[in-house]
């Protein structure tokens, strides 16, 4: 009698793999569908401030979008094809999440940590609700195998003082790109430019003041952690790029 009473028609080796892979459309009629489909998600990413204030059927909206818009990405090897400068049009999370700062703090906690990394993320969200969020950016540098996040942000120091503390969080990042969808970052360093208040300002701008951050995960862990950033759409104006997490950065052209 078999060791399996039930024996299934297939081995385990025959099933597909359900790992999210890169389709690559090369339908040229199908341009005027992916136009549409951007005109579209760009409106909702107007309408709901980068995603900060969607409503859950906006929510749905711009998960569908991006789904369709995957699915008929027209390049190949995307991940290698993101040279340049992009400016973040939808976040499906915390858009402070898309900086490899945070990344690598997702990273290091690991899975098994993840409810802790999360927690962390809405207490610092709480703490910032105050703040008005400006650009938020990301350069691409494929020759030197870098990534540059910069997140322009500006707080109130007092409730009801029309006076506000601005500044550009500058984080960068080793880039390796992994074709045809991924990148590994390990975080470099954060230091923060163009910060308006008096003096502070021109000392931060000419001493370059940056924190090691990479230094200071090799001091306490012995290496620097690894986050994986999977894009499964690029074109000329528009890039889809998910963190570890399944979460969405939607980015169009500076």
């Amino acid at each position: 009698m078999p060791d399996d009473p039930y024996p299934s028609d297939y081995d385990a080796d025959d099933l597909e793999s359900t790992e999210k892979t890169v389709s690559v459309d090369i339908d040229e009629n199908d341009a005027i569908i992916r136009d549409e489909l951007k005109r579209e998600l760009i409106l909702l990413s107007s309408v709901t401030n980068r995603g900060s204030c969607a409503t859950a059927e906006e929510s749905n909206l711009v998960v569908d979008l991006v789904t369709q818009l995957e699915a008929l990405n027209p390049t190949s090897d995307p991940a290698a094809n993101c040279q340049g400068e992009w400016e973040l049009c939808y976040s499906s999370t915390q858009s402070f999440r898309s900086s490899p700062f945070f990344l690598a703090i997702r990273s290091f906690l690991g899975d098994d940590n993840k409810s802790i990394a999360e927690s962390a993320f809405d207490i610092h969200d709480a703490a910032t609700t105050a703040s008005r969020v400006g650009k938020v950016r990301q350069i691409i540098d494929t020759n030197n195998n870098e990534l540059v996040s910069e997140y322009e942000v500006s707080v109130g120091l007092l409730p009801g003082l029309p006076v506000q503390v601005k500044g550009t969080v500058v984080t960068s990042a080793d880039l390796n790109v992994l074709p045809p969808e991924s990148w590994e970052l390990k975080v470099k360093g954060t230091k923060v430019i163009g910060s308006n208040v008096p003096f502070l300002d021109q000392y931060l701008d000419d001493s370059n003041l940056e924190l090691p951050v990479g230094e200071a995960y090799k001091a306490v862990s012995g290496s620097i952690p690894t986050s994986v950033l999977k894009t499964f759409y690029t074109d000329t104006g528009m890039r889809i790029t998910r963190d570890e997490d399944e979460n969405f950065y939607v980015f169009t052209r500076a």
